[in-house]
């Protein structure tokens, strides 16, 4: 098995470093921002609505809380958030409800994220961060998820540091990504990431780069043991991997140790 230092981050084509990933990415999200609800919908046949659902349903017993703190990082247009949402208990005269927080470092995608929560008038407060470095305290969160955002992180491990940070211990981590199914549905989804995917993204979106760099992104990604192994190296416990639909995509989960202390490496 390789280490976790194998695969950093994200790296677009012609990004060198962090900062230039960064950006790219940034640009990337910010270009096909109006298009990316449509796109998602069309590509995944829709089954990314049955994703999301079923992972806010793993955390409905931190949902139900009223007064606990959760964070959908990367959010993008929000619909991991709203999903969350639906697991909120509603607010009443005699108990308030904390406020879901959704992040996201690009500005276009956060616009229509938040348009989407003022048109359901969510109990959501949008936020433009970076998810390696988020404007909350330490140890003020119970609940971070990703939804097929994780993978565009110039640095995984910092950012797993950075959710570590504002996790208080006891709070969970979720994310959830696309990997590579193997055997013959393996093949045969390949082969439609890599060569229909694309051409369908390009078309519509009028953006090729964006889901040219999509497939590419998905095979750069650490596979599932791997990402366990980083997750605990980084500190969490309890981790695991959930596939979804024959491996397509999968839900990590994780743990911050209740009496948490700080393990090598990590500042």
């Amino acid at each position: 098995m390789s280490t976790p230092a194998t695969t950093p981050g994200a790296r677009p084509d012609g990004a060198v470093d962090e900062q230039s990933s960064a950006a790219a990415v940034q640009a990337m999200f910010d270009t096909i921002a109006p298009r990316y609800d449509l796109l998602n919908h069309i590509l995944s046949c829709n089954v990314d609505r049955f994703w999301w659902w079923r992972a806010a349903r793993t955390f409905r017993h931190i949902l139900a809380q009223p007064h606990s703190r959760a964070l959908d990082i990367c959010c993008g247009t929000g619909d991991m958030t709203m999903a969350l949402l639906r697991r909120r208990p509603a607010p009443t005269p005699s108990v308030t409800v904390e406020p879901i927080l959704a992040a996201d470092f690009s500005h276009q995608m956060l616009l229509r994220g938040a348009q989407k929560f003022a048109a359901h008038r969510a109990n959501v407060i949008p936020i433009e961060a970076d998810a390696l470095h988020l404007p909350l305290s330490d140890s003020s969160l119970q609940l971070i998820t990703s939804a097929f955002g994780f993978r565009n992180i110039a640095n995984y491990r910092a950012a797993l540091q950075e959710f570590f940070r504002v996790l208080a211990p006891g709070g969970e981590l979720g994310i959830l990504d696309f990997s590579e199914p193997t055997g013959l549905t393996g093949k045969l989804y390949a082969f439609y990431f890599r060569r229909i995917l694309p051409a369908i993204g390009a078309r519509i979106s009028g953006m090729g780069s964006a889901y040219k760099y999509l497939p590419s992104s998905v095979h750069r990604f650490p596979p599932p043991q791997e990402m366990l192994t980083l997750m605990r190296s980084v500190g969490f416990t309890s981790v695991s991997w959930t596939p979804y639909t024959f491996g397509i995509a999968g839900l990590y989960r994780a743990v911050k140790p209740a009496a948490s202390s700080t393990p090598s490496g990590l500042t």
